[in-house]
């Protein structure tokens, strides 16, 4: 099985006042396609506001820059919509079947990530989006006739409703314009500061890593997806780990850069190449992955398609290879007895996260 593992950066898909999308496209990065994920990045201005829109797949938002964003939801059959403030550290899950706006009330830039799992995309690999306003709007698609009669409106207004919004996807509200508050009780309910959380595992001079999946954080079972955030300070490692419940993941370097080595089907090294911010690299299911950051360290989210993920690990307390016997490992890898018993002492104590080399 020939797969292409190598990271990519995101192509620009709309620039405008209001911010920026961008895209990992499908074709560019086959691999999205056979694993069935996709990715985006959103950048808006201050002010900038992102026109309401569902898509064709649930994903998870992270936001990489900002401390004011507010976001807006409307579930189908709900009465009003909720509305959600946005800082950096935040996980936002946003379902497939949910309205959503997005909007910066900051000063500076609001930049979301957003990963994904694209099994029903029309495009498989890539998010599609179908918006309610503007020239892409689904209003301006329908007749005059039919939005006069769905609306109750004469032509004029049918019209004025359809055609007064020419922007696209994403524009610039002017000053003065008030949008929705954010509410704080449904803000703690349905957006989760993975930045800010205990982590998992804390090795001095490694790093961290926090796992956030639906048992800590209930509403992200309403995408099926789970997360993983690791921060490796410098030179620091991150242990071979695979997939062991079939779930992929994609990965996105938020900070710094380092290295990662895939190994897949047949022992065979599939990726071992360098990562930098702002790259997005798929692992495939069962495929094992390491990295090593470099010496300014190197942080990166992890999206996995499942809500409670299943790591096979090959060091650590639940290494695989400190649960089997010493007679297998012995005659697995054609060990003495007494190499086999330094091999298991190392393990015993080796760790998931690897502080860097004396």
């Amino acid at each position: 099985m020939e797969l292409n593992l190598s990271p990519k950066f995101a192509q620009k898909i709309f620039e405008g006042e209001g911010g920026t999308y961008y895209s990992w496209s499908s074709s560019e990065y086959e691999l999205l396609k056979e694993a069935k994920v996709g990715g985006g990045r959103l950048v808006l201005q201050p002010r900038g506001f992102a026109f309401p829109h569902y898509s064709d797949s649930n994903k998870i938002g992270y936001v990489l820059q900002g401390s004011s964003g507010v976001v807006g939801m409307v579930y189908p059959q709900a009465s009003q919509e909720v509305v959600l403030k946005l800082k950096a550290g935040d996980i936002i899950p946003v379902p497939f079947r949910a309205i959503s706006w997005w909007y910066n009330d900051g000063d500076s830039e609001l930049v979301v990530v957003f990963l994904g799992e694209t099994s029903k995309a029309y495009v498989p690999g890539e998010f599609t989006y179908f918006l309610l306003a503007g020239a892409q709007g689904i209003l301006g698609g329908f007749s005059t006739e039919f939005n006069s009669r769905a609306y109750n409106l004469n032509n004029e207004e049918a019209e004025k409703l359809a055609k007064s919004q020419a922007g696209v996807l994403l524009i610039k509200l002017p000053d003065g314009q008030k949008m929705p508050q954010p509410c704080k009780s449904s803000t703690d309910k349905m957006v989760y500061n993975i930045d800010a959380a205990s982590p998992d595992f804390h090795v001095q001079n490694a790093g961290l890593l926090t796992s956030l999946t639906e048992k800590k954080f209930p509403f992200i079972g309403e995408v099926g997806l789970s997360a993983i955030l690791v921060k490796l300070e410098g030179n620091a490692m991150s242990s071979p780990v695979y997939t062991a419940d079939s779930s992929v993941r994609v990965i996105y370097v938020a900070k710094g850069s380092g290295r990662i080595q895939v190994v897949g089907i047949n022992g065979a090294s599939v990726l071992d190449t360098k990562l930098k911010a702002g790259h997005l690299c798929v692992v495939p299911r069962f495929f094992v992955a390491s990295t090593i950051a470099d010496g300014e360290g190197m942080e990166y989210m992890s999206m996995i398609t499942a809500t409670q993920p299943l790591f096979g690990d090959f060091t650590g307390e639940t290494s695989v290879w400190g649960a089997l016997s010493p007679k297998v490992i012995q005659a697995s890898l054609n060990l003495t007895p007494e190499f086999e018993q330094v091999f298991r002492a190392k393990i015993k104590k080796s760790t998931i996260l690897v502080p860097p080399q004396d």
